[in-house]
């Protein structure tokens, strides 16, 4: 029986993984099934305490858990910034073709440290694709967009909010699966 409301934020690995009662490795429990679904509610170190589906929790070593990527946001407003991925590609590109050349000189003994750290700083990429999904680093305004193909949207940024865009949010509560609201 699946808890209602239940959201894994990760997977068990493929081939399963052990289980103890505590974070302790002399107190062993049932092992979990490859591919479990399970959130993680606990960190202590390497250890993660892991809640399954059907209510029940265990410890596991929680460097060997899969995280279950979350959905990106998806608007139906248009936009007006940032709607065609190609410049960020393009920018991606020449970025990765200098920090590539740096890499090649060093590697080759035509830079020292020093001078590698002054050619590659401030260069800053991310791109991460995965089929028609797009995740794009934007480093002039410090933000990572979503695309999928036919528009990109934020989705997250590294700068704090501006005052234009503060807004008053009601006091949100905590949850907490096995005990309720507070």
């Amino acid at each position: 029986m699946t808890t209602p409301g239940f959201r894994p934020t990760h997977v068990v690995p493929p081939h399963g993984m052990p289980a103890w009662e505590a974070p302790d490795p002399a107190r062993p429990t049932v092992p979990l099934d490859a591919l479990l679904p399970v959130r993680l509610m606990e960190r202590r170190g390497d250890w993660g305490r892991v809640l399954c589906s059907n209510g029940w929790s265990a410890w596991v070593d929680g460097r060997y858990l899969v995280a279950v990527p979350q959905d990106p946001p998806r608007s139906d407003a248009p936009l007006a910034t940032a709607a065609d991925p190609r410049p960020l590609l393009g920018r991606a590109e020449q970025a990765l073709a200098r920090y590539r050349a740096a890499v090649e000189e060093l590697a080759d003994a035509g830079l020292d440290g020093e001078s590698f750290r002054r050619r590659t700083h401030g260069l800053r990429i991310g791109v991460v694709v995965d089929g028609e999904d797009v995740w794009l680093y934007d480093p002039a305004r410090e933000r990572w967009l979503y695309g999928d193909g036919t528009r990109l949207s934020t989705y997250a940024t590294d700068r704090e909010p501006e005052a234009a865009e503060a807004q008053d949010h009601t006091a949100t509560r905590i949850v907490h699966p096995d005990r309720g609201s507070r």
